[in-house]
């Protein structure tokens, strides 16, 4: 009969060990974001001609970033 007992809280002491190790739940969201990629973060690592909030400049600026070099894919080619 002791020895039951034992395997019985060990056998709890298992369910709650890995009960509290259970993963966290995940939800679908994602990354929202608060503004629009062109409005800039106020750094002051930014380009001197690119002005925060133009959607124009911010694209030329990403078709220059692609045609000059700074495209990842294209330097691992």
């Amino acid at each position: 009969m002791k020895t039951r007992a034992w395997h019985v809280l060990g056998a709890l002491g298992a369910a709650v060990a890995l009960t509290a190790c259970g993963e966290k739940p995940q939800t679908g969201g994602g990354v929202k974001y608060d503004a629009p990629p062109y409005a800039g973060t106020g750094s002051n690592f930014t380009s001197p001609d690119w002005k925060a909030g133009d959607a124009g400049s911010w694209e030329q600026k990403l078709k220059a970033r692609m045609q000059y070099g700074q495209n990842e894919y294209n330097r691992v080619r």
